[in-house]
């Protein structure tokens, strides 16, 4: 059965799912192919919780992944992008070929979608207030490969288990000499490989189970099998959620792990929906991110121009 027909709303060529780096980059591109775009936020982006990011081209100084988002917003809405706050909860096939997309209040009727719904890490066991305070102070980290360099010799804490753990402790070795990786399941979960790789790094492990982390002015502290251990950042290593569910139930391929499968173009297995940013499995940078929006943004509007040419 073919979801209702959304009523007195013109159909839009392409709606973007996420409001991240993905998203807006392609909104813009989008909007500047002269195409009419949608872009549905629920402003739950992982970029929004970058602090300050000194791994993006063009930014010597940092940016704030807010002001980076602000500053993409404000360039979309140059462009006469339709930003619209909310939660996709379902897609569903219309006519024509074209993609039913209900939010909690609309429902909106695409020639094309965009999904670029990210991922959410999983977090340490600690209240939302004091893990924002810490990931603002760099206490907390989420990704060694964005700002390992700003803890170059510095007390750092990997906490994970398994093989996962001990990947990220080995890569941030490059960084410190002072590498601490706290085991949060059995350390029997670790292969010999890994246990002898981290002992060949000089990588400690301490076994759990995990208690309080708690944070001062310029430490946090993890409380294991009863002995607190201070350091001067920690890196979560506890994997993340995969928000390809709405892909799912158009029956587009997933990873095991979850991640959407997509061609060199960001086209996923179903005709008119397309993927880009961290859920789609590969690199989860900013940089990244950007650069398969603009790829899936050309992708689209090629796609539709041979449906039916836009020409002015």
């Amino acid at each position: 059965m073919r979801a209702a027909q959304p009523a007195g709303r013109e159909p839009v060529d392409c709606l973007i799912v996420g409001g991240g780096p993905a998203g807006h980059t392609a909104a813009i591109y989008l909007a500047r192919f002269h195409l009419k775009v949608c872009l549905v936020d629920a402003n739950q982006s992982r970029a929004l919780q970058i602090p300050l990011t000194r791994n993006h081209a063009g930014f010597p100084d940092g940016i704030s992944g807010r002001d980076l988002l602000a500053r993409m917003r404000d360039q979309a809405l140059r462009y006469e992008v339709e930003l619209v706050h909310g939660t996709v909860v379902s897609l569903a096939r219309g006519q024509g070929g074209r993609i039913l997309v209900t939010t909690e209040q609309d429902i909106f009727e695409a020639r094309a979608v965009l999904l670029a719904t990210g991922v959410v890490n999983h977090r340490p066991d600690m209240d939302a207030t004091t893990h924002d305070t810490a990931l603002a102070r760099g206490l907390l980290r989420y990704c060694p490969i964005c700002d390992g360099y700003e803890v170059t010799d510095k007390r750092i804490a990997v906490l994970g288990e398994g093989e996962r753990g001990a990947k990220e402790a080995l890569f941030l070795r490059s960084y410190s000499a002072d590498i601490t990786l706290l085991l949060s399941g059995p350390e029997d979960e670790m292969n010999d490989k890994d246990r002898e790789m981290l002992g060949a790094a000089g990588i400690r492990r301490v076994a759990g189970p995990v208690g309080a982390i708690t944070i001062d002015e310029s430490s946090i502290s993890v409380t294991m099998s009863g002995n607190t251990l201070r350091f001067d950042t920690l890196y979560p290593a506890l994997g993340s959620t995969i928000r390809s569910e709405l892909a799912a139930g158009l029956g587009a391929e997933r990873s095991d792990e979850g991640c959407l499968l997509v061609d060199a173009h960001q086209r996923t297995n179903i005709a008119g929906l397309y993927a880009a940013g961290d859920v789609v499995l590969g690199l989860d940078q900013i940089s990244h991110a950007m650069g398969e929006g603009g790829v899936a943004a050309t992708t689209i509007r090629n796609d539709l121009a041979q449906q039916a040419p836009s020409w002015r």
